[in-house]
């Protein structure tokens, strides 16, 4: 289990990309957040199985139709278990 803390530039916010990341969580199992910052980027935290994680930060690199994303910064952390869910702040 491992969690990692993402920082999405581009255009990213305005294009569903909050909405979308919440789906791919769940979809993925994950459990963390996502939300929209005042510097115009997403910042996500997601936990959970490693292959799992891994999967969500290559879709984050794309994203979701209308979205252009820049540069994904990834930090890898220690898995918490402190989530229940992904949930959108």
């Amino acid at each position: 289990m491992i969690r990692a803390h993402l920082l999405i530039s581009g255009v990213v916010q305005g294009v569903c990309f909050r909405a979308e990341s919440k789906y791919q969580a769940q979809f993925l199992n994950l459990s963390g957040w996502v939300k929209n910052r005042y510097d115009g980027k997403v910042e996500i935290v997601a936990e959970g199985r490693r292959s799992e994680v891994e999967r969500m930060v290559q879709w984050c690199k794309k994203g979701p139709a209308g979205a252009i994303v820049e540069n994904v910064d990834v930090v890898w952390q220690e898995y918490t278990g402190e989530f229940e869910g992904f949930d959108i702040k």
